[in-house]
């Protein structure tokens, strides 16, 4: 097996792993949190992991612009300029919206703050043709004699999947020093790299090790072709020939609710109820979804034969911003 791939070194790592002895004793599962919502400020959330490698491989080939894509309150955009930014690097963000003059606030915010360029485009043409636009965008670029490096939504491709195989190889020496094993690891699906990782990670050492995801968007089928497709990519790059068929991808769906990134109350009074229970923010788009999803699974039997439990915190706390009339507080 090749060495892993080169990467930067931004996060403030390792994230610490708390007990939440309050919601383990509602549930009656031993729960554990990763706390990768501190992997920093201004790239704060799992982002941050990926984002080491891939732009670590797009200063290798020479890149002074990061291009990549997501919606208008994206942690991934947001993470991304700014490590545009603390590299002196330029960024490009094409940012999902319905709205021709949204308001700057949350994670949109920082992304004007930290100097991105910004282009919209309509969520029916990122659906179909976010990829044709970015490469678009690069060979304008390349005319003015810059040179673009695309990151794909999420950072969630062969490269980027490196950042949750080394989080697993964090966890593991975690492990040794708490004096605890995990056999469950639970984690947000909305682009696919952070499970693919995690996964790789649990193959390719044999940890054997349960990881569930809980999608917050599209569907458990597409996710689970998406993973698969995505751990092929990251094993061409140490040549080794491991697969992760898409039956083997563990995901539990129905909590998308009304659609990405929007709540229902239920859902933004399970975040409240959970920040007073804990002392612990989740955000509305990913862990809040997740997390309600856990718990309400939890209630169904599905993790009865779960000793203990890491969920893995992946960030968001801008993304309360803009939705702060929506929490009945």
């Amino acid at each position: 097996m090749r060495p892993l791939p080169n990467r930067l070194k931004l996060a403030e790592l390792p994230t610490r792993i708390e007990k939440l002895d309050r919601f383990s004793q509602k549930t009656g599962v031993n729960v554990y949190i990763k706390r990768d919502d501190l992997t920093g400020t201004e790239w704060s959330g799992n982002k941050i992991r990926k984002l080491e490698f891939s732009v670590q491989e797009a200063l290798d080939q020479g890149a002074d612009t990061l291009i990549t894509c997501g919606g208008l309150q994206s942690n991934h955009c947001r993470a991304t300029a700014a490590v545009a930014a603390r590299l002196g690097l330029k960024s490009c963000l094409l940012l999902r919206t319905e709205a021709p003059d949204p308001l700057a606030d949350g994670n949109y915010l920082i992304d004007r703050l930290l100097g991105a360029e910004i282009h919209f485009i309509s969520p029916e043409d990122y659906r179909t043709q976010r990829s044709e636009v970015m490469q678009e965008l690069a060979e304008g670029f390349e005319k003015m004699g810059r040179h673009g490096y695309i990151i794909p939504e999420g950072a969630s491709n062969g490269i980027g999947t490196f950042g949750y195989l080394t989080c697993m190889q964090e966890i593991l020496q975690q492990e040794k020093e708490l004096g605890v094993e995990f056999d469950t690891i639970v984690d947000a699906v909305g682009s696919g790299g952070t499970l693919s990782g995690l996964m790789l990670a649990n193959k390719l050492y044999g940890l054997n090790k349960r990881i569930v995801g809980i999608n917050v968007c599209d569907d458990v089928e597409f996710f689970q072709n998406r993973v698969s497709q995505i751990v092929s990519e990251a094993a061409a790059y140490l040549d080794v020939p491991v697969e992760i068929r898409p039956d083997e991808v563990e995901i539990w769906g129905g909590y998308v609710g009304l659609g990405y990134a929007i709540s229902q109350q239920k859902e933004l009074d399970f975040i409240r109820d959970f920040s007073r229970l804990e002392g612990i923010v989740l955000d509305p788009v990913y862990t809040g979804k997740c997390m309600y999803g856990f718990f309400n699974e939890v209630n169904n039997g599905r993790f009865d034969t779960s000793k203990n439990v890491l969920f893995l915190h992946a960030g968001g706390l801008f993304g309360e911003f803009p939705i702060r009339n929506q929490f009945a507080l």
